[in-house]
């Protein structure tokens, strides 16, 4: 059987190992808008020759959110994830334009019919606790997510795995149900040492820091692992301390008063409160906000409910007022960022029309409009802020929008696990693979908290997943948004700029497309 080897030396591209498989055959974050930018390209020692690098010290990080879940394959928070990434490592790693970067993997193979995945793995890795990182590990976390183990699979994302097997002890053999053009992007997930069941309260990774401790309601702390496979990416720092902040003001306060040497997001009105004296790294936020409705409750399983309730919402008006003006309007769950994939026009396809809602509610039977509730969790103050918006824009037409306000916790548990609500607004965190993205509003995905049921849309997701072509696999993924649109699932709102405010002598933070803080290749400057 024809196979292809590739020895990974160099950050790959999705789309390239796509065209590889076929070349084998014959494949917080809070979201914040940007403003005043003292400073916005990524910084590397290389690029800061003046600056005089330090070794070690301590940064510390004003977070969100409290972790939902320090084990990577129980947790469903990007904060929590963006935190426990220097902690754990995958086969691969997301790269700054998108490309999957080696890690673990020193090389893979694919067979010809795309459906045999061999990787060899690096011989000098060593989890946390000093125990050597082999094929058993990797067949191990890969079982437990794909539910091999006997138990339930954890991640959609590895369901099509068939089987996997260990020729020896750096190499491990995943075989597919069906050919997966997403297969690749799945293997950044963490690898977990066998056997191990504390990831909930001790994580043991095999990343560039070790987990410390846990306070809940304090702070999350990591330290420098010194045993560190990839010298290249030793970390400099000695310690990062996630601070556990709600409050966006105190944030900055906090940062202004030196008890804080980084902010992952600032909004406008917060960058202009620092100032010059700070830097700030902006970028593309690759996520989609949106209004989620729950499609099987009343009257929001009437599509013409739905279709009015876009028509009532002006999107520019929430751009404006919430974002500062910086924001895209988007028309789907797909960010321009996703270039390739990403059908353009679907932003339009609900121009503000007020009669024209009334008229779809008068169809439906709700001509005097019906009382609904926006469940939002409180920590987020910027979808806090959409969700007031919208309730007046609501009003218009006559829907009474009610605001419930409660913990990330239970939000997570009540909306995102139970679907007990009726309408939310959350942000959808961009992902390396478009399935990542619209396979969230398949039948059978576990967390579909939409409640989305379409044979159409699956039917358009499924072959995508199939489909090594390029362009075929795009045309798919577009038909799809076009149908999520059509269907009025959420309203669709915005893709959001990202401000990273750092006192200025921290160096080094990069911006991925997908929310990462990566804090490997960060430093101190002497001041």
């Amino acid at each position: 059987m024809m196979s292809l080897k590739k020895t990974l030396v160099a950050g790959l591209s999705t789309l390239t190992l796509f065209a590889v498989i076929i070349s084998g055959c014959g494949g917080n974050a809070q979201p914040a808008a940007t403003g005043n930018k003292p400073e916005t390209s990524t910084e590397t020692a290389a690029e800061s020759d003046q600056d005089k690098v330090m070794e070690g010290g301590t940064v510390r990080v004003a977070i969100a959110t409290e972790p939902d879940n320090l084990d990577p394959y129980l947790s469903a928070a990007t904060d929590t994830n963006s935190m426990m990434d220097n902690v754990f490592d995958g086969l691969f790693e997301a790269g700054e334009k998108g490309d999957l970067i080696p890690a673990i993997a020193e090389s893979y193979e694919v067979s010809e019919d795309g459906l045999i995945y061999t990787f060899n793995i690096k011989k000098n890795v060593v989890f946390h606790d000093g125990s050597p990182l082999t094929s058993d590990d990797v067949s191990y976390s890969y079982a437990k997510l794909a539910g091999l183990d006997g138990q339930e699979p954890l991640s959609s994302k590895f369901s099509g795995i068939k089987s996997i097997e260990n020729p020896d002890e750096y190499t491990v053999v995943v075989k597919l149900k069906e050919r997966d053009a997403a297969f690749m992007a799945a293997n950044i997930v963490g690898i977990v040492p066998k056997n191990y069941e504390q990831q909930s309260e001790k994580p043991i990774g095999a990343g560039p820091f070790k987990f410390v401790e846990y306070q809940p309601g304090q702070q999350l702390v990591l330290e420098k692992n010194a045993d560190f496979y990839d010298n290249e990416r030793m970390p400099k720092l000695d310690r990062i301390e996630f601070k556990i902040m709600p409050d966006a003001n105190s944030s900055i306060l906090a940062l202004q008063s030196g008890d804080i040497d980084m902010v992952p997001g600032v909004s406008e009105q917060g960058a202009m409160q620092l100032g010059d004296g700070y830097s700030i790294v902006s970028g593309p936020q690759n996520m989609v906000q949106l209004m989620a409705l729950n499609n099987s409750v009343k009257p929001l399983d009437d599509v013409r409910v739905r279709q009015a309730i876009n028509f009532a919402i002006d999107k520019n008006v929430i751009i404006q007022t919430v974002a500062d003006g910086n924001g895209t309007p988007l028309g789907s769950n797909m960010s321009p960022a996703m270039k390739m994939y990403y059908q353009e026009g679907l932003e339009s396809r609900y121009e503000p029309n007020i009669e024209q809602a009334k008229s779809l509610l008068k169809e439906a039977g709700y001509e005097n409009g019906f009382d609904l509730t926006i469940t939002v969790p409180s920590n987020y103050q910027f979808h806090v802020d959409t969700a007031q918006v919208i309730s007046e824009q609501l009003k218009q037409v006559g829907i009474r929008a009610a605001l419930k306000q409660i913990e990330w916790s239970s939000w997570l548990e009540d909306v995102y696990n139970n679907a007990k609500y009726e309408a939310t607004i959350i942000g959808l965190t961009g992902k390396l693979d478009p399935n990542e993205v619209l396979g969230r509003y398949e039948s059978s995905y576990a967390k579909n908290f939409y409640k989305f049921s379409n044979s159409e849309f699956d039917d358009l997701v499924g072959q995508a997943r199939t489909e090594l072509d390029e362009k075929a696999r795009a045309d798919l993924y577009k038909q799809a948004q076009e149908l999520l649109t059509d269907q009025a699932v959420a309203v669709f709102i915005m893709d959001p700029g990202r401000n990273v405010a750092m006192k200025k002598s921290l160096k080094g933070f990069k911006m991925y497309p997908v929310q990462k803080y990566d804090f490997a290749p960060m430093y101190f400057t002497e001041e």
